[in-house]
């Protein structure tokens, strides 16, 4: 069911959002070709992946079809969605000195920081043309401003949560609290607003929205989380990425915070190898015996468990009700 949907669901993106950005976008020169590149546009030959999975969009258009609505309908919200996302993305591989994204170079590692600069601001004004054409699909003009609040206030969550992790970085003593407050804004707050966006978008009344919001909020929690805990205990062959990265970089991940907190002789060690610091192996030796994997399997299992509740309490309807479980289940690992 939930391939079914997302076979139907994902030409339609394709195409609102390429509609978005023909607007007012000029010929293809070296403008257009950053925004085309980051998006997977160009490039055919390069991995069949590499304009992302859309989940967030994807999210969207389930959604409001799950919540009683058209999904047609809230296409141009989930084509803001996704160039938010993308904005995002380019200007934190800028920040990260990250060469690579989804296995191709990144867009300043081609163009330069300020171009790509320039690319992410695109995208970021692209979003809010897209949600503009919500009024050719039909949605009141009052909805439309409350999905531009949405998504206005979730840029600056965005934002925010980008300063802590990059304050992080530099900082001693980052709580395990203060942590998740921080992917709350970075991960969390798009993922829920995609998924209210679709809510949104099929005229549910504040209460319903607030369960797809919560639903959405718990997912990217617990998700973020995931990702923390395979970023050292998961299998390569299966993640895609080596499981020594974060430790290697000395990346300051859930499990490592509790481990920080826990054990002094971590501390110590956790300066870079070069500094003195302990090797990976070790590393990892000391985090899962200090209890730091089995906390953030705890807090992931109780932010997916909240998630699942929070879609229950929507009651979402029909194929795409079905479609999202399955969906927040592939995203928890909880399937195959």
């Amino acid at each position: 069911m939930l391939s079914s949907l997302l076979s139907t669901y994902s030409p339609a993106l394709d195409a609102e959002l390429r509609a978005a950005l023909d607007f007012c976008l000029p010929p293809p020169d070296d403008y257009a070709r950053m925004l085309y590149y980051h998006l997977g546009w160009m490039d055919e030959g390069q991995p069949s992946l590499v304009a992302g999975k859309r989940t967030r969009p994807l999210l969207t258009l389930l959604c409001a079809e799950a919540a009683g609505g058209n999904w047609q309908q809230a296409l141009p919200f989930a084509a803001a969605v996704e160039l938010i996302h993308n904005f995002s993305l380019v200007h934190d591989d800028i920040q990260d000195a990250s060469p690579l994204r989804r296995g191709r170079a990144t867009v300043w590692k081609l163009w330069g920081e300020p171009q790509a600069i320039n690319a992410g601001d695109a995208l970021f004004t692209y979003a809010h043309l897209a949600a503009q054409r919500a009024k050719l699909c039909g949605l009141e003009a009052e909805t439309i401003l409350q999905g531009f609040q949405l998504l206005d206030t979730t840029c600056l969550h965005l934002t925010q949560g980008q300063h802590h992790d990059m304050a992080f970085e530099a900082r001693d003593g980052v709580t395990t609290g203060e942590y998740l407050q921080m992917i709350e804004g970075k991960t969390a707050s798009l993922i829920a607003t995609a998924a209210e966006c679709g809510a949104l978008a099929a005229g549910q009344h504040p209460a319903g929205r607030s369960h797809y919001r919560e639903f959405g909020r718990h997912l990217g929690l617990a998700f973020q989380i995931r990702d923390d805990i395979l970023g050292i205990w998961g299998d390569s062959s299966v993640t895609g990425k080596s499981a020594s990265t974060d430790i290697l970089t000395r990346k300051k991940t859930l499990p490592v915070l509790f481990g920080l907190d826990q054990e002094a002789k971590l501390r110590a060690a956790y300066r870079p190898e070069a500094n003195g610091g302990a090797s990976v192996a070790d590393i990892t030796s000391w985090l899962e015996a200090c209890g730091a994997r089995a906390y953030a399997e705890e807090k992931e299992k109780r932010h997916a468990d909240m998630a699942l509740a929070s879609l229950a309490a929507a009651q979402p309807q029909g194929d795409a009700g079905e479609a999202i479980r399955d969906l927040t289940l592939q995203l928890l690992g909880r399937v195959n």
